[in-house]
């Protein structure tokens, strides 16, 4: 793998999720927060104007724009289509980046903790998630994985390398100090792996540790009509990262009843009740807990 030269610290992809915004203005007056020896990193403010709106969006989520096929169709021309056919100007074009690595900052309605997402699971993203966890022993390392970098939405895939800072508990258009903190921290962690990454000084890693792999994501329970009919059980609700078992309850109908999970593996609910997601009425994402090597 080539030395990662050229970083972008993303913020504000989603105009309601106000750490990595304000982090950005902090970075933007104190740039040496940032800057490591032989890394130019550059920082970008992706979706203002949702902010000024103080939404999520103005016309569709940003952060599922940046699929190759639809960077190149012409014929998607709203707000957050036109925005994202800029930023992978700016950082891109996807497929031949002129950045080398992408930090996406983002915030989450769940009890997810400080959460770093991974695209890939090459070697450089396994010691990344080692050296983040053995900095941050309260951190939490999900690989999505599931497809290759071309096929995801995400912004942090325009460039070869790119990882998501989730942290959370957060409501929407609100900072906490505890979450902006560790997304900070983090954020700090992962430039200084990349550094001892290029000079090829990552040491001390232990030979594997523990991670979670994305495998689905659940929808709320809906009736015939698509109506919504339940919700996220009690005893599920901000256990992110919580086992569950076959026969669990997971969902609480409305009428009293209940659902059990019926999945045929242990299941690690995350992005539980996320308040962004109700649009798609999506309930939670569910990992297998995996070890992952450092060789």
């Amino acid at each position: 793998m080539a030395k990662i030269e050229q970083v972008a610290v993303v913020g504000g992809t989603h105009g309601n999720e106000f750490s990595g915004i304000y982090l950005l203005k902090k970075w933007n007056k104190r740039p040496e927060y940032l800057e490591r020896e032989g890394l130019t990193i550059h920082t970008l403010f992706a979706n203002t104007k949702a902010h000024e709106e103080n939404k999520r969006y103005i016309d569709c989520d940003l952060n599922r724009q940046f699929i190759s096929t639809s960077l190149a169709d012409n014929s998607l021309t709203n707000y957050e289509q036109s925005r994202a056919k800029a930023i992978n100007a700016e950082l891109g074009p996807k497929g031949d980046a002129k950045s080398d690595f992408i930090i996406d900052l983002h915030n989450t309605t769940s009890n997810m903790g400080p959460t770093l997402i991974l695209l890939q699971s090459d070697l450089f993203n396994r010691q990344l998630g080692a050296y983040v966890l053995a900095k941050m022993p309260e951190a939490v390392i999900v690989f999505e994985d599931q497809v290759s970098l071309e096929e995801h939405y995400f912004l942090a895939s325009v460039a070869a390398q790119g990882v998501i800072v989730e942290i959370g508990p957060q409501p929407q258009s609100v900072v906490r100090q505890d979450v902006l903190d560790y997304m900070e921290a983090m954020t700090q962690h992962i430039l200084d792996f990349v550094v001892l990454f290029n000079k090829d000084e990552v040491t001390s890693l232990p030979e594997s540790y523990q991670a979670y792999r994305y495998i689905e994501s659940l929808k709320l329970p809906e009736d015939e009509h698509g109506e919504r009919i339940g919700m996220v059980h009690k005893n599920v609700q901000d256990q992110d990262f919580k086992v569950l078992t076959k026969g669990d309850p997971i969902f609480t109908l409305f009428d009293g009843g209940e659902i059990c999970y019926q999945g045929d593996y242990e299941a690690y609910p995350h992005f539980i009740n996320e308040a962004a997601y109700y649009d798609n009425n999506l309930a939670m994402s569910l990992a297998k807990k995996v070890s992952m090597l450092t060789k």
